[in-house]
């Protein structure tokens, strides 16, 4: 995947977002920011980008996707790639439902996706170096050119989602201890019953991840 470093950005995901939507660029493409001013969260939140921490943004066009992909699974299915990256590098982190990184229970960072025509756009936040109040930084030391070289390189691989999801399944039940928002309600992961599709089902309601 052809990677772009730049020094400064207000957010990679608004960046890259604006460059596809023009058609100004070849896909696959990665953009990644050293410091960013506006960082993207989830449910629309502001992600505190302390300097010197990954920001990243990726585009895919749908047709370079997994067959056995659906866009609702996307989310799982490139975080997990991520985690698995950075576990083979030593780190302890773990996916959360659906896509937060987490060191034990604190989170160090998380991933939201978008769709754009007929391209997936993937933007990626981790405290690698520096952590706000409340959160975590990795507990690993390492070059974020290391992590993006692996993780494409996973990427490129078109591993397929029934073999992301065998794996998955078995570190979701460290979910149950965590909490989820959705529809601006906090739900507990407790009694959540994954699904094959990547949604979860509590009290008979089939939860999907937006982001």
């Amino acid at each position: 995947m052809k990677t772009i470093y730049l020094e400064s950005l207000d957010s990679t995901q608004t960046y890259l977002k604006k460059l596809v939507s023009q058609k100004k660029v070849k896909l696959p493409l990665a953009i990644v920011a050293n410091t960013q001013k506006k960082g993207i969260g989830s449910r629309n939140n502001s992600w505190i980008s302390l300097d010197g921490n990954l920001f990243l943004s990726f585009a895919i066009p749908l047709n370079l996707l997994p067959l056995d992909l659906k866009l609702e699974s996307s989310s799982i299915y490139f975080a997990y790639l991520l985690k698995e990256t950075l576990v083979e590098l030593g780190s302890s982190v773990w996916l959360k439902w659906p896509n937060d990184f987490y060191i034990n229970n604190v989170k160090i960072g998380g991933m939201i996706t978008n769709i754009i025509g007929d391209t997936l756009i993937c933007g990626v936040g981790i405290n690698l170096v520096n952590a706000p109040k409340k959160f975590k930084k990795l507990d690993i030391n390492i070059a974020k050119e290391l992590v993006l070289n692996n993780y494409f390189k996973k990427i490129e691989n078109i591993l397929s989602w029934k073999r992301i999801f065998s794996i998955y399944k078995v570190e979701f039940q460290r979910n149950k201890n965590f909490y989820i928002h959705n529809d601006n309600l906090r739900v507990s992961l407790e009694n959540a019953i994954l699904q094959e599709d990547g949604s979860i089902i509590i009290n008979d309601k089939r939860i999907y991840s937006t982001r």
